[in-house]
Parts: structure tokens; C-alpha cells; sequence
């Protein structure tokens, strides 16, 4: 039986993630981009006080779901629990974001003219690839540019991580650790928190 669920323009944003990679590939500064859905989940969050960017907006969530359910890349079985655990989901991000601040680190010596300008990114933080043919100057200076190669190497690392995921286990296990996930879901547990003990001060004056 055919679904009748409707689909709306948000549905579609699988199709910003092929973008962003495609544009990056061939100039490194679009990768500047991917800034995006790392301060869009937080503002959400902060703001609503809800994961609503995660549940609807997330275009490389919805990737996974469209090549794995829609085109049969998922094993779509259950991942093992230590996926899903805290250890686990705040291990992954305290990772995470000790290589964002490593990225964030060498820009800052570009910019101080420590080092030069690294045309290459790198896979799984450890594997280095040649990327010049994706930059070749510009008027922005160097550490601009080295800001966007790190930042793609952390959006295509995860991103593969996911694929891989993906395939292994369920559609969208990815997202049971993704690190602004995990950020975005803290948040929200602060703010409800925050928001019953304002209540619970309110009842008793």
C-alpha cells in the first residue's frame, strides 16, 4: 500500500548533504558550510529546548534513512546496546571535540604564521589525503582555507562513520551517538530541568 504521508521541503534535505560535499570537493571554502549543522542544532536547543533540528532538519540523518531503507544499503538490524550507552555517546563526543579543537588549533597557526597552508585532509583523523586541486588561492588568506579543509575532514570522517554504520546495523544509527546529538540532548535536559525548578519555586511563593 502506497504511504500517504505528505512531504514537505525539509524532507528533501538529504539533497544538501550530496551538495555540500560536492562543492567542497571542488572548492575547499564551501566547507565553511557545514558551520550550519554545527550552530543551527544548538540554537534549537537552546532556544526550544528541543532536538527538533536533529528530528527534522538534519539532512545527513536523512541520507542514511534514504540509502539505507529507501535503497537497501541497511542491514537494518539492531545495533548492541555500548552504541547507545552514555560511556559511549559522551566518550564519542569528548573525542570529537578534542579533534574539532585540534582542527580549530592548526588554523590558529596558519593564521599566526607558524605553519603554512596544508592542502590535504584527512580520513578518520589519522589518514592523510591530497586535496590540492581544491584550492588554489584566493582573497581570503590561508588560515580561512585551512579552517575548511580541517572542517571537511571532520564532516566526511563522520559521515563515513555513519555509512559505515549504516550498513551494519539500523538506518540511522549514526544519530544514537552523533556528537551534536548528544551536545543538543544535554542542553535539553538542562533547560527541562531548569524549567521544573523554576516551577517548583514559583508553587512555593
Amino acid at each position: 500500500m502506497a504511504s500517504n504521508k505528505t512531504k514537505h521541503w525539509y524532507d528533501y534535505l538529504w539533497i544538501w548533504t550530496i551538495i555540500y560535499f560536492a562543492l567542497g570537493f571542488f572548492n575547499i571554502l564551501f566547507a565553511w558550510l557545514g558551520m550550519i549543522d554545527f550552530i543551527l542544532p544548538l540554537i534549537f536547543a537552546i532556544a526550544g529546548g528541543n532536538k527538533l533540528f536533529c528530528n527534522r532538519f538534519c539532512g545527513r540523518g536523512q541520507l542514511f534513512w534514504v540509502l539505507g531503507k529507501n535503497c537497501k544499503c541497511s542491514r537494518s538490524k539492531p545495533a548492541p546496546g555500548w552504541i547507545s550507552s552514555k560511556w559511549f555517546r559522551y566518550g564519542f563526543l569528548a573525542f570529537f571535540m578534542t579533534m574539532f579543537g585540534t582542527m580549530v588549533f592548526q588554523t590558529y597557526l596558519v593564521f599566526a604564521g607558524t605553519n603554512t597552508l596544508r592542502k590535504a585532509i584527512k580520513l578518520f583523523w589519522t589518514f592523510k589525503v591530497t586535496w590540492k586541486w581544491a584550492y588554489d588561492g584566493s582573497v581570503f588568506p590561508d588560515w580561512v582555507a585551512q579552517f575548511g579543509f580541517g572542517f571537511y575532514s571532520l564532516m566526511l570522517t563522520s559521515t563515513l562513520i555513519g555509512l559505515i554504520i549504516m550498513a551494519l546495523y539500523k538506518e540511522r544509527t549514526w544519530c544514537s551517538f552523533c556528537p551534536m546529538g548528544t551536545m543538543t540532548q544535554g542542553i535539553c535536559k538542562i533547560k527541562a530541568r531548569k524549567g521544573v525548578e523554576n516551577h517548583d519555586v514559583r508553587r512555593e511563593s
